[in-house]
């Protein structure tokens, strides 16, 4: 290795597989220990004002590349579940509603894991809380009449005392105001205090959303760190030893592209696959059934987790509570039980094309009663029914709740040879404890506010017509464990049978976490970078470079920044 912890028989030290709250924070913390770094994202690079307009522009809103889509929201179709994620530099957090939450105990005492350490609540907590400090959390302080309407629903359940406040990574400064650094001494971008327009999940076109481009990213990017984008992931294989102990070749070609793939190779001492949990499935299966990496364990795709979810909506008369729009995506929230997590979000004006995933309320049933249940309920509502074909004013008078579980279910991730010689991915249904497909407590909390409020309360179309739930949150696949027989990565997420290979997104996480998950995706980086040594030439106190201290180590040892939690 050179003085600069440049490897000299490769072209990286470590090649990072992803840039969002995985990645990002591998490749921050591997710089800052001396090494060479370069992320490897398939999405496009995106500044403030490149986001979509609104979501009707599809071009910038939804990623299909291979459709000539580059936006940064992804759905995904299963026969089990609709899968919505994120892309781009910067991963999901550019279209997440920057909800960050701690997990409640369950998640840390799920048998899956519970073992594996004396307590994971107690020994994550250091690292939740440096992955608060970077994402500038802070509890959301303002109450807007989706926030009354869920309060109202809590007295409604008997539940009142559970309500809060959402604890955001979002810059809440004086309003358009754009300020120096308010983070990192300095050091960091200029930050423009929220506007409240509700566009978070459209993509902030303001400059207030904490983004990972605007902290973990920033700071990689200054300490040398190269992020190549539009760069998809075929293969990864050992150099030499077959145990990746003398290096990996990582095959890249152009996202999407039919033609002209530009195929291009990277060589690198080790690597960090944080390709979000549908990708990293996706791609260690590829490795392991077609590619370089045959001895990734059998339990691949197995304990996929959906945060046991259930998205519904309701749609209330125009200006029936006043204005839903001034506010972030996501700013409260109340938990009807001990195990289930309801939250209240919003698209602003400009969400418009959601609406077409949505249809009237249909109740529990089958894949063949749901449908049925169906063409009743349009049959009993047909007024209702045809103002869901609508869109016009969806976005501004609808209220999307995000309900959330704990409870142990899952799903898992199958790959199915295509004729191409590669593999996709295809969902089965875990038959001891299966994937709900519906939630009563979601339905009941979107009936009672519609009846409440005047308004229409609707179902994902997916749910209603085949009995599919939908999930922004799909979690595992790819689970810590003590060992190949139960999972595919070790506690401190190096891939078992490999050495220098590590996962670290969500797909690692072994159990449903109840909450949005970003900020434990954030804090299980931080703590397997916590266990990487530093580059030999240099110890992590040093820095990345010679008489050079990252400021955010700096910022470690000193107080939290204004604006971000304690």
């Amino acid at each position: 290795m050179s003085p600069t912890g440049q490897s000299t028989s490769h072209d990286f030290d470590w090649i990072v597989i992803g840039s969002g709250f995985g990645g990002s924070t591998s490749a921050l913390r591997l710089a800052e220990k001396g090494y060479s770094v370069a992320v490897l994202e398939s999405g496009s690079r995106f500044e403030d004002d490149e986001f979509a307009k609104n979501t009707w522009d599809l071009k910038r809103y939804f990623f299909a590349p291979k459709a000539g889509l580059r936006g940064i929201l992804r759905l995904t179709f299963f026969k089990h579940v609709t899968i919505v994620s994120g892309s781009g530099v910067g991963g999901g957090s550019l279209g997440y509603a920057n909800t960050l939450y701690v997990p409640p105990k369950a998640f840390f005492e799920d048998p899956q894991w519970a073992g594996l350490a004396d307590d994971w609540q107690a020994e994550l907590a250091e690292h939740y809380a440096e992955a608060e400090r970077m994402l500038g959390v802070v509890t959301y302080d303002e109450d807007d009449p989706a926030d009354q309407v869920l309060k109202a629903l809590g007295e409604h359940l008997g539940v009142q005392d559970t309500y809060g406040k959402t604890r955001v990574g979002v810059f809440l400064g004086e309003a358009g105001k754009t300020v120096q650094d308010p983070y990192f001494g300095g050091e960091g971008p200029a930050r423009t205090g929220c506007t409240r327009c509700g566009r978070c999940m459209v993509g902030c076109p303001v400059g207030a959303k904490n983004t990972l481009r605007k902290n973990y990213l920033w700071f990689a990017e200054k300490l040398g760190v190269k992020v190549m984008a539009e760069r998809e992931v075929m293969d990864i294989a050992p150099i030499g030893a077959p145990d990746g102990s003398e290096g990996y070749q990582i095959t890249t070609e152009r996202s999407g592209a039919w033609l002209r793939k530009q195929r291009k190779t990277f060589t690198a001492r080790g690597v960090v696959v944080a390709a979000g949990a549908l990708g990293t499935n996706k791609l260690l299966q590829n490795c392991r059934l077609a590619g370089g990496l045959p001895n990734i364990s059998p339990r691949l795709g197995e304990l996929v987790r959906t945060n046991s979810e259930s998205i519904l909506t309701v749609t209330l008369p125009e200006g029936a509570i006043g204005d839903m729009t001034k506010r972030v995506a996501i700013t409260s929230s109340i938990y009807p039980d001990a195990h289930t997590h309801i939250e209240t979000c919003h698209f602003g004006h400009d969400g418009g094309v959601m609406s077409l995933l949505y249809t009237v309320l249909v109740g529990d049933g089958t894949r063949t009663t749901r449908p049925l249940k169906w063409l009743a309920a349009m049959a009993r509502h047909p007024v209702q029914a045809a103002k869901t074909f609508n869109p016009r004013g969806w976005s501004r008078n609808t209220i999307i709740l995000l309900v959330m579980q704990t409870l142990d279910n899952a799903i898992a991730l199958r790959p199915v040879k295509t004729r191409s010689g590669r593999y996709r991915l295809q969902t089965e249904q875990n038959d001891e404890k299966p994937n709900p497909t519906f939630i009563p407590v979601a339905n009941q909390a979107a009936a009672w506010i519609a009846k409440e409020y005047g308004g229409i309360p609707q179902s994902a179309v997916m749910e209603a017509l085949a009995n599919i739930p939908s999930t922004a949150h799909i979690l595992g696949g790819a689970v810590i464990a003590g060992s190949p027989e139960t999972g595919v990565v070790d506690p401190r997420h190096r891939l078992f049978g490999y050495e220098n290979l590590l996962v670290c997104d969500g797909s690692v996480i072994p159990a449903n976490v109840g909450v949005n998950p970003s900020l434990s995706i954030t804090a299980l980086a931080e703590r397997a970078m916590s266990l990487v040594p530093p580059a030999p030439e240099r110890g992590i106190a040093e820095g990345p470079s010679s008489g050079h201290v990252s400021p955010v180590q700096v910022r470690r040892s000193g107080a939290a920044p204004e604006g971000a939690s304690a």
